[in-house]
């Protein structure tokens, strides 16, 4: 006759420890309160101005960026002709 596998028996659903730790990148103090997460209710024209905002800030160092390539790039193209 076989052994019943050992892991059968094995209780996965017991927490010893709970790892939601200040510092983790995974920690949610609502969590420790009880609270629960609401999701958030925004409307199509909040979304728009979120993304408008996310461009806006992040437009600076992409023209630093392209200013920077294209400085290299004339350089490069004054010293090799």
């Amino acid at each position: 006759m076989r052994k019943k596998n050992k892991r059968d028996d094995l209780d996965t659903e017991t927490t010893i420890v709970d790892m939601n730790v200040e510092g983790f990148k995974w920690y949610d103090p609502a969590k420790k309160r009880g609270e629960k997460k609401v999701p958030l209710k925004i409307s199509r024209k909040e979304y728009w101005r979120m993304v408008r905002g996310a461009f806006a800030a992040y437009a600076p160092m992409i023209v630093c960026i392209v200013v920077a390539f294209l400085v290299v790039f004339g350089l490069a193209y004054l010293w090799l002709s």
